[in-house]
């Protein structure tokens, strides 16, 4: 046991003579701040305690906060994704009634077109018959009205 404990013993102090020729802590234990820890162990113990207790609520919370972020991330992209599906479906439905609608419409206008052009051509037909049978001469009367042929009888009853 005491020559597993003088091993220890030399691997620990090898640790801290590699940690004491470290540039830095050489600079830190030069500094004013460096030579007031080394004057007060207890407060450079109690500062090491506090660093090392509190490490670990520290990390729940950067731990947190990534999470959080991540997760913020994530929602923002589907929801985005969500309202984007929901404003294409409405443009896609919206379109569709106004295919149907401008279907519609331009089915009624045909037909008014088709029916305006048909009384029109008749209407002209007719005018232009009557202007031949003007130029012939050969232009027949006019059925007598039903006023007419009251009168042609003398007496209302």
């Amino acid at each position: 046991m005491p020559t597993e404990m003088q091993e220890l013993q030399k691997q620990w102090h090898s640790m801290v003579q590699s940690i004491h020729s470290n540039s830095n802590v050489v600079a830190f234990m030069n500094s004013r701040f460096g030579q007031y820890l080394d004057d007060h162990p207890f407060v450079a113990l109690s500062l090491l305690m506090f660093v090392a207790v509190s490490a670990i609520p520290v990390a729940f919370f950067l731990i947190f906060v990534v999470a959080t972020a991540i997760m913020a991330c994530i929602g923002v992209l589907i929801m985005e994704g969500v309202v984007i599906s929901i404003g294409g479906i409405a443009l896609l439905c919206v379109l569709c009634g106004l295919g149907a609608l401008s279907l519609g419409v331009s089915g009624v206008l045909s037909v008014c077109y088709v029916i305006l052009s048909t009384l029109v051509n008749y209407w002209y037909a007719q005018k232009g018959q009557i202007r031949k049978q003007e130029a012939n001469g050969t232009l027949l009367q006019r059925s007598p009205s039903v006023l007419d042929l009251t009168a042609s009888n003398g007496k209302i009853e």
